[in-house]
Order: C-alpha cells, then structure tokens, then sequence
C-alpha cells in the first residue's frame, strides 16, 4: 500500500528541517510519547515517515522494477532524513542509544531507554524535585492543587519511594502562597496534625470563609 503512496518523494529541497526540529521537544528518557508523538506529527507533515510506516525494502537488483527502485529510493531518503530529525536528543541520552541506521529501529531504541532502569530513577527523581517545589498559583482550585500533590507521592510510592504523610502535608503547605501564611502558622501549632484528607478539607473551608 506504501509503495502506491510513497513510491516518489518530492525531489526538491524539503521544507527545512531544522525549522522543524527546533520546535520538538528534547527526549530526556522520560517523555518518549510526547516526544514521539510529536516525532511522527513532523515526519507526517514533511512526509518523511515513510521510513517509520514500512520495513526496509529488499535490496535492488537487476529485476526489480521502476516502481521497486522509486519506492526503494523514496524508503532510503526518508530514513536517512528520519534519522537526523529523531537525532535531536539530549547529549547525555544520545551514548544510551543503540548505534543504527534504521529510523524504526531508532525509534525502538528510544522507547526502551524510556522503560529502562535509570530512566526510572531520573522520573523518581523528577517527581520528587515536583512534588516539594510545586507552587500554588490560583489557576485551578485548592482541591485540585492538593490532589496533584497527593498522586505525586502516589507514584513515588509505587516505585519504592513513600512519602511520609505529615511531609506531605508540610510540602502542601508550603506550596501556598503568602496569604496562606496565618493558615499554615495556626497549624503548626497544633498538637496533633492534619492528615492530607483534613488538610483539604480545612483548605476548602477556608477559602470558603
């Protein structure tokens, strides 16, 4: 069916690439399917992913015909363009990557660097570097806010990192801004401390008041 659609390429000079490729977002081992997405949205618009729809052709030889060698011509233009546009990576991802000079097989390369085990400890390690430095800005409510807080030490704890719920409480109080400020000294001399179910409550009521 490709070879109907992609058989010839357009030979002129391509819209640049570059213009293209600094619009996408770096892969950093842990945004593969937005980087993807974003990947084949680019190569469809240059339409370029012919690499990435249909396996390698067989070699050309004297018996193939011209539309064989049209479409062989079209794969190999579209892989090898493919691959400098995926190749705008971090640099300290781009030695993790399987060396090869197939797009598809690129494009596999990234996604297991993305399920690979330091691409896990760099996430935990994102999503606690979020979770205590996340601000409350008002552009959603308090609930929302918490809950955000709250699936954030959710998915540390289901990699091997829990979050102490009197810490999270304090992270979510210090989340909010300066008119919070009596709020968060009322509770801290309290005896006996909020859970986050009570913390959202308490918030909702007054910002209710």
């Amino acid at each position: 069916m490709y070879k109907h659609i992609y058989f010839v390429i357009a030979a002129s000079a391509p819209v640049s690439l570059y213009s293209h490729a600094t619009s996408i977002i770096k892969f950093n081992g842990l945004n593969f399917s937005d980087w993807c997405e974003q990947i084949q949205f680019h190569l469809g618009v240059l339409d370029f992913d012919l690499a990435l729809l249909s396996e390698k052709p067989a070699a050309i030889t004297s018996a193939s015909s011209d539309e064989d060698r049209s479409f062989y011509k079209a794969w190999e233009r579209s892989n090898r363009l493919s691959l400098m546009f995926m190749r705008t990576v971090a640099n300290n991802i781009k030695s993790t990557i399987k060396n090869t000079e197939d797009a598809k097989e690129f494009m596999k390369s990234m996604e297991k660097c993305s399920q690979s085990e330091p691409a896990d400890k760099s996430l935990a390690g994102t999503l606690m570097s979020t979770l205590t430095n996340i601000k409350f800005d008002g552009s959603r409510t308090i609930h929302e806010h918490i809950l955000e807080m709250t699936n954030l030490a959710a998915r540390l704890k289901t990699m091997g990192m829990e979050v102490n719920e009197n810490f999270l409480v304090t992270f979510i109080l210090n989340s909010l801004p300066s008119e919070y400020g009596p709020f968060h000294m009322n509770y801290n001399t309290l005896k006996d401390k909020w859970n986050v179910h009570e913390s959202k409550y308490a918030h909702s009521r007054g910002s209710e008041a």
